[in-house]
């Protein structure tokens, strides 16, 4: 599985640097700011994409004395780095578009760039629709974080075709227009994989996940309470620690034989990767 992972990133990579050379080259051949503004947020995705193959590759190596839980977070920080590029980038895309507007810098382009547009739209959410399955297979964030920025692309490059063709008969200022709306998704989808990455590296973890497994423990007989439970993300794995209150005059045999279960019962059901329980004594 962890070649798949490679070798989809490379495909990104690959697939990502035709496009960025082919938008770049054709929107100062065609006088297009949209394109070339498109061309600029595709260049930041191989940047990305090497990221994100580093932090796979760091994420894949074994657990050692300084990291006893692995080095399953190197995808989330690569996920992070991704969203750090992205805004930079926009930020830099919308700066130079409204100046161009602001200086009634505008120019009408020529309608290849429209087809190149729709050409890179097309090969984007191919790459889309690989990263996402592969994805969800695996249960990567850092996958995950690239197939957005896929789609993100794909939106983008589809805008960009419709408003070089709206530019074309003499509309100059669509062209300007469509590199801001360009600008503005780079920035969104960079403050999405922000989020996403700052919410796992803080270990935030999803309340309703919390709440199928509660109720799951206190389904067992003996389980008089939960009165904890704590989750954390490590890449696509999910470690629990788990509280629970039973009769204290049960042996440490029968209580250590329920805390198996609820270890089995989650890892089956939920395909926790690891879970930790402590006993305490009820009423």
């Amino acid at each position: 599985m962890a070649q798949n992972q490679h070798f989809i990133m490379a495909l990104d990579i690959v697939a990502y640097i035709a496009v960025s050379a082919m938008k770049l080259t054709v929107g100062n051949l065609a006088n297009s700011e949209a394109l070339r503004a498109d061309g600029l947020n595709n260049f930041t995705d191989i940047l990305a994409s090497v990221a994100v193959l580093i932090g796979l590759r760091i994420a894949q190596k074994p657990a050692d004395e300084e990291h006893r839980y692995g080095h399953w977070k190197a995808e989330n920080v690569a996920s992070l780095v991704t969203s750090f590029i992205m805004l930079l980038v926009g930020l830099q895309v919308l700066y130079s578009s409204i100046l161009s507007v602001i200086n009634k810098k505008t120019e009408s382009p020529d309608m290849t760039a429209a087809i190149v547009g729709i050409v890179s739209a097309v090969i984007m959410y191919g790459v889309y629709f690989f990263n996402k399955r592969l994805s969800e297979e695996v249960k990567s964030p850092g996958l995950l974080a690239a197939a957005k920025d896929n789609r993100s692309d794909a939106w983008t490059s589809i805008g960009t075709a419709i408003a070089v063709f709206a530019a074309s008969f003499n509309l100059g200022w669509l062209d300007s227009l469509a590199a801001i709306v360009v600008a503005l998704l780079i920035l969104k989808t960079a403050i999405d994989i922000f989020k996403d990455s700052v919410f796992s590296l803080s270990d935030g973890f999803d309340q309703e996940q919390l709440d199928q497994y509660n109720q799951a423990i206190r389904r067992i007989k003996q389980i008089q309470s939960v009165k904890s439970i704590k989750g954390r993300n490590y890449g696509a794995n999910i470690y629990l620690d788990v509280t629970v209150t039973m009769r204290p005059d049960l042996t440490v045999k029968e209580s250590h034989d329920i805390a198996d279960q609820i270890e089995h019962l989650l890892q089956e059901k939920f395909q926790i990767f690891e879970t930790d329980v402590h006993v305490e004594p009820g009423e």
